[in-house]
């Protein structure tokens, strides 16, 4: 519960300070997710509220090559494991996948980032990011808040 407490907060903060505010707006209802829901969503990398303008995923994160969104802004939340993740710079062999999508191998010339539980990262849209080694604890455990801006 305490969880899910800090990851509105942070939902709504996000919003509040990028300014980043879809037609839409934020949802006008309430979400109760219980704890396992949310710990089942973690298995296998799960949608736990999906609303226009707002998603938020339950994940683990696991070495791969880099994307990037065009209309989405992440805000990632680390609630397990620890991994090197690297933001910016330029991606290898784009790719679209999707409209607004792009994947591609690794990122030359971004900033690497450690890290661990209790860690929170912003990734803005149109910003390639890769998780690129989670060898020490195979995984991460994630939150990741996605406000759309299309």
């Amino acid at each position: 519960m305490k969880r899910l407490l800090v990851l509105a907060a942070i939902a709504s903060a996000t919003l509040a300070v990028t300014g980043v505010v879809t037609a839409q707006g934020f949802p006008k209802t309430v979400h109760y997710i219980p704890h396992e829901k949310v710990e089942a969503a973690f298995v296998k990398g799960a949608r736990i509220i999906e609303e226009p303008g707002l998603i938020v995923i339950a994940n683990r994160g696991q070495q791969r090559g880099a994307e990037m969104h065009d209309f989405t802004n992440h805000v990632f939340i680390i609630v397990d494991g620890e991994a090197d993740f690297v933001t910016g710079g330029r991606m290898k062999d784009p790719k679209n996948t999707a409209p607004g999508e792009t994947r591609g191998g690794d990122i030359e010339g971004g900033t690497l980032h450690h890290v661990t539980k209790g860690d929170v990262i912003t990734i803005p849209a149109k910003m390639p990011h890769q998780w690129k080694d989670t060898s020490k604890t195979g995984s991460v455990g994630y939150y990741a808040i996605n406000v759309i801006t299309k």
